[in-house]
């Protein structure tokens, strides 16, 4: 398998989790939309590109594109039709600027692939630290790095967790 390709992001966006306007017990699952699939949408969406062109601008392949976009599609839709949180972050990705400050070096730092690199909590299940928090009982533990918090069950009465 030849390795993927890390996607050209000109655009992070500063909000990094989007919930459903519900009391905090109801939200069962959260998507990990990547940073790259989110910049797919904008590109197609938002700037009104074609696949061609928003793959030119992101240095891939259109085919490359098609998937990314369908695949970030049918996150959002998930979570929208499912009442799931949305979090961004991740992805094979980088900047436009060398410095890692993305657009004529207006733009946020980031770029990564995997754990512990670029901006915020890094990598694609969110680093090492912080907890988990039962949307039931309120319950918190400390979250396992590599294990998204949507995974782990509440040890006192077994409902979902989120990351806090």
């Amino acid at each position: 398998m030849r390795p993927r390709k890390r996607r050209m992001v000109d655009f992070e966006h500063p909000e990094r989790q989007f919930r459903p306007f519900s009391p905090e017990s109801e939200i069962s699952e959260e998507i990990l939309l990547t940073i790259d699939e989110l910049e797919a949408m904008r590109l197609s969406f938002l700037e009104n590109l074609s696949q061609t062109e928003a793959a030119a601008r992101m240095e891939i392949h259109q085919s490359t594109f098609q998937r990314a976009l369908k695949k970030a599609l049918e996150k959002v839709t998930d979570a929208l039709v499912h009442g799931k949180a949305i979090r961004i972050e991740g992805g094979d990705y980088r900047m436009p600027r060398g410095d890692r400050t993305g657009p004529a070096g207006q733009g946020p730092a980031g770029g990564g692939r995997g754990r512990g690199q670029g901006k915020g909590r890094g990598g694609r299940f969110g680093g090492p630290e912080g907890n988990c928090i039962c949307t039931a009982c309120g319950y918190e533990t400390p979250h396992t790095p590599g294990v998204s918090c949507s995974q782990v069950k509440c040890e006192k009465c077994g409902s979902p967790m989120v990351r806090k």
